[in-house]
């Protein structure tokens, strides 16, 4: 369900592909083929940072966060999830995550302004949005 007057940032609109909504959370795939990449945006107005939201929303958004996290992790194995809610261009309350292998371009350092995002080809971001949806589906919250 989508709250009315919720519009998501034209800056993530440009560099993400939807995935699926959760009770709180629309969920995007980063639309970098370099890195599996989630984005949860709370279909909140007006929200910046984590503390904006009411405590409740709080731990619903903490809930969705872990609830993306194994989906990813089941979706594509990795050796470190980075979760980050960093916010310094984007302002509206976003949050990453991210699957980590020690083979990846970044590794060690974090993805965020890592190089120029590749996007996806053809049809690659819509196997791997069908991949994610699917997982979202079986392991329901």
């Amino acid at each position: 369900m989508r709250a009315i007057d919720f519009n998501l940032d034209p800056s993530l609109q440009t560099c993400t592909h939807y995935v699926t909504s959760l009770s709180l959370c629309d969920v995007l795939l980063m639309n970098d083929a370099r890195f599996p990449w989630l984005v949860l945006v709370p279909r909140r107005p007006g929200m910046v940072e984590m503390i904006d939201l009411p405590s409740e929303l709080q731990q619903e958004l903490w809930r969705e966060i872990n609830h993306a996290s194994a989906v990813l992790r089941d979706a594509v194995p990795c050796y470190k999830l980075n979760i980050g809610a960093l916010g310094n261009v984007t302002r509206q309350l976003h949050v990453h995550v991210v699957a980590r292998t020690e083979s990846d371009s970044a590794w060690p350092g974090p993805v965020w302004s890592f190089g120029r995002a590749e996007p996806y080809a053809e049809g690659e971001s819509d196997a791997r949005i069908a991949l994610l949806k699917g997982r979202f589906t079986d392991k329901a919250s």
